[in-house]
């Protein structure tokens, strides 16, 4: 075809506009996902944070109900951080970043003010860097009496705290949901301090026989008084891989110039995500879509590079077109 001839110009845009869109709906990486703040090594999804921590840790947007343990629904109007393992999505609720820590909620966790029988499993994936941390389970509704309560043939039961905490929890009102009386009789509660929440070691509330868990993280300032209780699964997460290769350093840089940490796939090389929209190897000062930055972004190792270079020789081959 005469590369002069009009449809040869109609093609030329086709492809462009082939080539170019896709660029708009790649990933792009946020510093906060509704009202928690992400830093490395999380991510707000593909492409950001560390690829070690995706897609176990995710922002989703608000009013999705996939999962037996979805999203809380007190917060369907806003994006929400989840971690997403073999049993469910947990609403992800703080960070520590400087403890490197973070706590979940699963939905169908009891409290003092709301208890829900029926619980499904949770647990952890292998594969994940993520372990317990200080969080103290305690099973509700239990077959009485729980001092012989066993997981794999092993006693599972503190009986040392049990009865202090358990007879705490049991004064809640919202027991009676759970078929319960008021000042239910500790016999039938558990706290349970597992090692571990992997495949093999889920917390299986049908197979334990009990009918509600709650979880908590912290006692508070009252520890007698489990309405002020922190009720959550806190986690230890991995950053082994955030000093391999100076990544720590790259990445307080990035952070620095008001950047977000990421990486391309598929050799996941690490990328700085510039509000721009130009990604960087580096950090994001005088990263601007200026004429100069334009081309030069082209050498970036960004997910949007390749295609932002295609993108270019089809501009340039337009010109040429023109000028002849």
């Amino acid at each position: 075809m005469d590369p002069r001839h009009p449809s040869y110009l109609i093609l030329l845009l086709f492809l462009h506009v082939i080539v170019f869109f896709p660029s708009l709906t790649s990933c792009t990486c946020s510093n906060k996902c509704g009202s928690i703040d992400v830093r490395y090594p999380f991510g707000t999804g593909c492409g950001c944070g560390s690829p070690h921590f995706y897609p176990s840790v995710t922002c989703i947007p608000g009013g999705n109900d996939d999962d037996n343990s979805a999203v809380d629904s007190d917060h369907d109007d806003k994006e929400q951080l989840v971690l997403a393992t073999h049993t469910g999505r947990y609403p992800i609720t703080s960070i520590s970043y400087s403890a490197a820590t973070l706590t979940i909620a699963p939905p169908l966790m009891s409290t003092c003010s709301s208890m829900h029988p029926s619980a499904p499993n949770i647990g952890l994936d292998w594969s994940a860097p993520f372990q317990l941390a200080s969080s103290v389970f305690v099973l509700l509704a239990c077959p009485a009496p729980t001092s012989s309560l066993a997981s794999h043939g092993n006693l599972i039961c503190d009986a040392a705290s049990g009865p202090r905490l358990c007879g705490a929890l049991l004064e809640c009102p919202s027991v009676a949901s759970l078929g319960l009386p008021l000042f239910a009789p500790t016999n039938t509660c558990c706290v349970y301090s597992p090692v571990s929440l992997g495949p093999k070691g889920d917390l299986d509330l049908q197979g334990l026989g009990c009918a509600a868990y709650a979880s908590v993280a912290s006692l508070g300032p009252t520890p007698m008084d489990p309405s002020t209780w922190d009720y959550g699964v806190s986690l230890k997460y991995g950053e082994a891989e955030i000093e391999v290769d100076g990544l720590a350093e790259a990445c307080a840089a990035c952070e620095r110039s008001d950047g977000v940490c990421g990486y391309e796939p598929p050799k996941n090389y690490f990328v700085c995500v510039c509000k721009s929209g130009v990604n960087s190897s580096t950090d994001c000062y005088g990263q601007k879509e200026d004429l100069t930055d334009f081309w030069r972004s082209t050498g970036n190792a960004s997910i949007t590079g390749h295609v932002m270079l295609v993108w270019k020789l089809m501009l340039l081959l337009g010109c040429w077109w023109l000028v002849l």
